[in-house]
């Protein structure tokens, strides 16, 4: 004898609620400053502004990804994605994890190729222009400050930002130094330490990207402490056949089998089941399946 519970208490569209604001501000600011960055670029001869402003047309890039990724998930599901377009997420985390990879690439053969052929000193406009930077990508980096604990896409838009900040500390720390002396090596030796810092912070972001988009457990769950859990319900013997996966960056999701030799009281562990799971690790939409001792499985095996 089966039985299926399926709960279903959480709500993306609340989520791309409380980011929408966020990522419309970033979007704006941003694309101001590639405007501006650009703009001044030009006008001192600047290769350095005129490089990053591309850098940052990239971040905004990645950030209308993370927003569009965010807007698709809250949409309702259909009877073909019968769990809507939640997974977007993890796939735009995927892809900014693979452009700050890339970014890192970029700033560390650009410094290499100043360690050995340093530029000339870097003017006043660099300096105050990555100031205005500094200032823009560290109010868009707080803006995700809180939501990226949370959510994996989130997050990619925050070491965008955070990444974004590093760097124009880094020129306006270099440009600063180089305008009062003649360590010109300084610039690159900056740009290579932000490369490092950059590529520890999206390292973690890509692997557990590629995990969810894998469909393997998600960070913070413990699978044993979830059997452990289960196992310990009312009239249950074991559980088995246990699966926990991401539908979303903010959601999970869990299937398993129950031995529960005696059919009274399902209605309660089931109850218990979903409150649990949803309270101790975070896994709101789940599916139980009962067994009653000796029933054979779909896959032919008898537990």
């Amino acid at each position: 004898m089966h039985s299926h519970d399926h709960s279903h208490g959480h709500d993306h569209s609340h989520q791309f609620g409380t980011h929408n604001r966020a990522f419309a501000i970033a979007v704006i600011l941003n694309t101001l400053f590639v405007v501006i960055e650009a703009v001044y670029g030009v006008l001192s001869g600047s290769l350095a502004l005129i490089a990053d402003a591309g850098h940052n047309l990239s971040d905004v890039m990645g950030l209308l990804l993370a927003w569009a990724a965010s807007w698709l998930a809250s949409k309702a599901a259909t009877t073909s994605k019968t769990y809507g377009l939640k997974k977007t997420t993890i796939l735009a985390a995927l892809f900014n994890a693979l452009i700050l990879i890339a970014a890192v690439g970029g700033i560390t053969w650009e410094a290499l190729q100043r360690l050995g052929n340093p530029g000339e000193i870097a003017g006043l406009v660099v300096v105050v222009v990555a100031g205005i930077g500094v200032v823009i990508n560290g109010i868009t980096m707080m803006l995700f400050m809180k939501g990226q604990k949370g959510d994996l896409n989130i997050r990619g838009a925050f070491l965008h930002m955070a990444a974004d900040t590093a760097v124009s500390v880094g020129v306006v720390i270099s440009g600063t130094i180089l305008m009062f002396t003649d360590q010109a090596w300084i610039d690159p030796v900056i740009s290579l330490v932000i490369a490092v810092v950059i590529f520890l912070g999206t390292w973690q972001l890509l692997k557990e990207s590629i995990n969810l988009a894998l469909d393997a457990v998600p960070r913070g769950i413990d699978p044993a402490a979830v059997r452990e859990h289960l196992e310990h319900l009312p009239g249950v013997q074991s559980a088995h056949h246990l699966h926990i996966w991401a539908l979303s960056t903010t959601e999970n999701a869990l299937t398993v089998h129950l031995v529960k030799p005696d059919p009274e009281g399902d209605d309660e562990a089931i109850h218990q089941a979903s409150a649990m799971l949803a309270a101790e690790f975070n896994i709101h939409h789940t599916t139980i399946q009962w067994e009653r001792g000796g029933a054979p499985c779909p896959n032919g095996t008898t537990h």
